[in-house]
């Protein structure tokens, strides 16, 4: 399976690709900008996104929109911004940071399950 890693910070962005590793990924795409993200999901369909709010440039969420326009695909969001999630995200699967493995292995496999049922 594919991920895009939506990501500005490496470290981060690192950490999520191990976590999605041990969940069986095997190839990924990272992206730190809004285009970066965009144009890596046109080249290499994703089997899951992983998605940081702020980006230098851009914003995740437009990313995230931009791409599932014509591909929808499962999202996960990570922020360390979550007073910035009120309204802007209804329902959608947010990790916090500092990020806990487990807690966003939990994510993953949530929106893998919500993304598979009708």
């Amino acid at each position: 399976m594919h991920a895009l890693i939506i990501e500005d910070d490496y470290l981060i962005g690192k950490a999520v690709e191990d976590v999605l590793g041990d969940l069986g990924f095997t190839s990924f795409n990272f992206a730190r900008s809004e285009d970066a993200a965009v144009s890596a999901a046109a080249s290499q369909r994703p089997d899951l996104i992983t998605a940081d709010l702020k980006l230098l440039p851009g914003d995740g969420i437009e990313a995230v929109d931009r791409i599932c326009v014509s591909r929808p695909t499962p999202v996960v969001f990570i922020t360390g911004y979550a007073d910035e999630l009120e309204g802007r995200l209804d329902g959608e699967i947010v990790v916090h940071k500092p990020i806990k493995e487990d807690e966003l292995a939990a994510a993953v496999k949530e929106a893998l399950k919500r993304f598979r049922q009708p």
